[in-house]
């Protein structure tokens, strides 16, 4: 088993390794419009599962989808929030953007790397993309949520909100500006909408 288990591990790597990520293969930009975020919502608090929701600010976003990671550890945080979503708009929508720079994620965060120099100002990378964790309204939504592909163009809206654990008292905020990169700065993001469009990648 133990030597079966190594095959699996190496196979898989080697996989990584020989299968580079798909090149985006549109024209322009394929969202043009930043998000939309009011503040009509804020401080409305529920609960859910073992947590309590806070709503920050309604929030409204037409993306493409740069990366999507699934958490699945069978952790609370994990039951409220199964999947990130690195999401681009305006430049950062732009195939020949995308295709210039490696994005990954991983522990909850969403990095990018280039060869050489940037493909734009990096300012306008962090202004106009974001790593988003993403928490299911309902199993409607959790079902749209998992038919999303990288590079689809999603539209989705809800809820920017902040988590407290009711057991732990741990605390998840979201962000509320664009301009923010780092730890803190991953939008936390209570979606009652999904809308996919694919791009036949």
């Amino acid at each position: 088993m133990k030597k079966t288990a190594i095959i699996i591990g190496c196979l898989f790597l080697g996989w990584l390794v020989f299968h580079p990520t798909p090149k985006a293969d549109w024209e322009g930009i394929r969202a043009a419009d930043d998000p939309e975020q009011t503040e009509d919502a804020s401080n409305r608090t529920w609960e859910h599962r073992n947590f309590f929701i806070t709503a920050r600010a309604k929030y409204h976003i037409q993306a493409i989808v740069l990366s999507k990671h699934h958490y699945w550890t069978g952790s609370d945080e994990d039951k409220l929030a199964p999947y990130d979503l690195a999401l681009g708009w305006g430049p950062m929508s732009d195939a020949k953007v995308i295709n210039w720079m490696e994005i990954t994620q991983g522990g909850r965060y969403y990095e990018y790397r280039w060869d050489k120099q940037p493909p734009i100002d990096p300012g306008a990378i962090i202004s106009h993309s974001a790593n988003t964790h993403i928490l299911p309204a309902d199993k409607n939504v959790l079902h749209g949520i998992k038919q999303i592909k990288r590079y689809d163009s999603v539209d989705l809206e809800g809820y920017l909100v902040d988590v407290v654990n009711k057991k732990t008292g741990a605390t998840l905020n979201t962000s509320l500006t664009r301009s923010d990169s780092g730890g803190g700065a991953c939008e936390v993001f209570w979606v009652t909408d999904v809308k996919i469009v694919h791009l036949g990648l």
